[in-house]
């Protein structure tokens, strides 16, 4: 890419990130997608994992009466 190609895109960039930066919407989205991340990051806590263990203990159950 050519300097002055560069130069436009990065002003470009800068453009782009000033004009984020002042939609309330962009911010609401950043702090979503930060809050969506954090969230992804935490464990699942043990009583939800039992639950899920005797959900698919139960389907298996109901499953093999249907099968007789």
């Amino acid at each position: 890419m050519t300097t002055r190609k560069k130069d436009a895109a990065d002003q470009r960039k800068l453009e782009l990130r000033a004009s984020d930066i002042l939609d309330p919407n962009n911010q609401i989205g950043v702090r979503l997608r930060s809050l969506y991340a954090s969230a992804q990051e935490e464990a699942i806590p043990d009583r939800f994992l039992d639950l899920l263990e005797k959900l698919d203990h139960a389907e298996m159950m109901a499953s093999a009466k249907m099968a007789e």
